[in-house]
């Protein structure tokens, strides 16, 4: 299997290799955006919020901003700006000024990258084809010059080379345009929960900026 694959690739000729790197490039991508966007999810945003508010109720703040501390992500980096901001005596619109500025760095940070995967893929595909094409011009202008009854046998090999070239073309690109549509869906969940948590967040500091003065 390994051996047959090797040879197919050494047949496609030199748009394989164009195809491979567009490959790595995409693993690479998708292994940091896999490693980010799920470091980002794997916070519990209910339990995270509850610990925040029982701690913003008790008035305790260094508990609050401790609780932020340990692991740095979206929300809690989102967090952590309204509370610091109520440490420095702001008021309401200056603790969601401070929140939107934190929130306005992070979340591109969760789209980041991502959209290259479906870049990827595209090219995969595109080279892919400019290969396939490639190798049928040689292979039709290969056969002009050999007797006829070579040219069926010439041609037939020459256009099961050339098509190496478009099948790993899409052996690449169909898995990449796969994992940017699923990064994208789970990007756009977390967003959409770092955006609702941090809007509950500040309604509750809000609402209770004054247990922070007793």
């Amino acid at each position: 299997m390994i051996n047959s694959a090797i040879e197919a690739f050494h047949e496609g000729g030199f748009f394989m290799w164009p195809i491979l790197v567009v490959s790595l490039f995409g693993i690479a991508i998708s292994f940091e955006r896999f490693k980010y966007i799920f470091g980002a999810a794997s916070i519990k945003k209910e339990d995270f919020l509850n610990r925040i508010n029982q701690h913003i109720l008790q008035g305790n703040l260094e508990r609050a901003l401790a609780v932020c501390s340990q692991i740095s992500s979206p929300l809690t980096n989102i967090v952590k700006a309204g509370l610091m901001a109520v440490a420095n005596k702001k008021d309401a619109d200056e603790i969601q000024t401070a929140m939107d500025a934190v929130a306005l760095k992070e979340i591109p940070r969760l789209e980041k990258r991502t959209g290259l995967l479906a870049m990827l893929s595209n090219m995969a595909t595109l080279i892919g084809l400019l290969g396939t094409i490639s190798g049928l011009i040689g292979a039709f202008g290969a056969v002009a010059n050999v007797s006829p009854s070579e040219k069926a046998t010439l041609l037939a090999k020459a256009i099961s080379e050339a098509m190496n070239c478009t099948a790993f073309g899409l052996l690449v690109a169909i898995p990449l345009l796969g994992v940017y549509g699923y990064l994208q869906t789970k990007s756009q969940e977390v967003v959409d929960d770092v955006h609702e948590a941090a809007v509950a967040t500040l309604n509750f500091i809000v609402m209770n900026k004054d247990k922070f003065n007793r």
